[in-house]
């Protein structure tokens, strides 16, 4: 994967974690509203996207994507530091290229992992998933829940 691609997929990780918080929606959730079409454009307009803020570009996809306002709030419910939306997003960018297989396709991997179980996971600032040793999330991931 070149820099420039690692940069996409950062930049569009932390997006789906800006509009997460930003509708008070689960990032699966967002992801599946999103859906996998789209998310390939937005890695596509990722290199032209970085010079917008997450407001403009996640306006946009809201709206697209028709984005309901949801209940969770994974800022609300912290009784710790909140991490940010990039702190997030590198959470997930690395953990996508942590399991993505050659010859996958990166929107499917990128979906995948964000459907699954370790989405809730990373998303409990209550917990320590989301500052955890990569090679711990990679293997939980792989293994389906996890590890002690």
């Amino acid at each position: 994967m070149t820099k420039n691609e690692k940069n996409d997929l950062y930049f569009v990780c932390s997006l789906i974690e800006f509009i997460g918080r930003y509708t008070k929606n689960r990032n699966h959730d967002v992801v599946k509203q999103i859906g996998k079409k789209e998310l390939l454009r937005q890695l596509d307009a990722a290199s032209v996207n970085h010079c917008l803020t997450f407001e403009e570009v996640a306006d946009d996809l809201v709206e697209f994507s028709e984005i309901k306002t949801g209940t969770f709030d994974s800022v609300g419910q912290c009784k710790y530091k909140v991490p940010s939306e990039t702190a997030i997003g590198k959470v997930y960018r690395d953990l996508i290229i942590d399991v993505k297989k050659d010859g996958e396709k990166l929107v499917d991997v990128l979906h995948e992992v964000f459907t699954s179980f370790i989405s809730d996971e990373i998303s409990n600032f209550n917990s320590s998933a989301y500052y955890e040793n990569p090679s711990y999330l990679m293997h939980s991931y792989l293994a389906g829940y996890m590890l002690d």
